[in-house]
């Protein structure tokens, strides 16, 4: 399928692995040019060359922290007009409701909630007055269903996803788009993560950790960031303008629910 934003230029936040890397390689492989951010310098210019490489498209980086205000004005400066935003950001460590103090929620929020708003607000108004732009959040299934783990993550989360409901149907009429994507577990850093902490408190091995977690998901697998990555390049298309703030669950139907 022709997704029909060839020449078009992307922000990816947090791209140099996982599923930011997967959403930046979709939209390269649709012909869109990038401009990459993750923390590690090293890490995202392998990531970039190795997708200028693929995809022979322009891949543009910026070594930063977007989570904050300095890491932020840096990358919007080299980014310059955006037709497509996808934000993402790293989630906040598990643990339970007694570990947490005002600190932790804050830095949660700032992450997870005021980066992608920040973002937004940057260079949504740009795509509203060329009259097309596409904004799509990594956020996580944990809105839907809330994980225990991470509540943490499940509050400042479920702020963006409020935000979001309001917003997107404010700029609809612009034509941009604004929806979130949900991951459950993906094949990541974060998903070894998560396995290597059931694994430490549960004294048994993450090979052990990872299997039984893939029996709760009915769909018997981690995902991959490569069919993350295809659902947001469509979300990012020209067949996607009808769709408007949304939350995609991409879980292997872990989340049970009707709706």
């Amino acid at each position: 399928m022709d997704l029909g934003i060839a020449g078009k230029k992307a922000l990816v936040c947090a791209s140099s692995k996982g599923l930011g890397r997967g959403c930046a390689e979709a939209l390269a492989e649709a012909g869109v040019n990038l401009v990459m951010n993750a923390r590690g310098a090293e890490a995202l210019e392998a990531a970039a060359e190795e997708i200028r490489q693929e995809y022979g498209v322009t891949v543009e980086t910026v070594a930063a922290d977007v989570t904050t205000e300095e890491g932020r004005a840096q990358l919007l400066e080299v980014a310059g007009q955006i037709d497509i935003l996808v934000n993402n950001a790293g989630g906040p460590p598990p643990g339970m409701w007694t570990d947490w103090d005002r600190e932790d929620f804050i830095k949660a929020l700032d992450a997870n909630m005021l980066t992608p708003i920040a973002l937004i607000k940057a260079l949504v108004p740009g795509m509203m007055e060329r009259g097309w732009g596409r904004v799509v959040n990594i956020t996580s299934q944990s809105v839907k269903a809330p994980i225990p783990v991470l509540g943490l993550s499940n509050s400042a989360r479920a702020g963006l996803t409020g935000y979001v409901a309001g917003t997107s149907r404010q700029v609809a009429g612009s034509g941009v788009t604004i929806n979130n994507l949900l991951p459950g577990i993906h094949a990541t850093d974060r998903a070894i993560s998560l396995d290597t902490a059931v694994s430490q408190q549960q004294g048994i091995s993450i090979e052990e950790a990872k299997a039984n977690r893939c029996k709760t998901i009915p769909a018997g697998r981690y995902g991959t960031p490569e069919e993350f990555g295809a659902m947001c390049a469509f979300l990012c298309s020209q067949h996607a303008g009808f769709i408007v703030g949304q939350n995609v669950l991409l879980d292997g139907g872990g989340v049970n629910s009707t709706l």
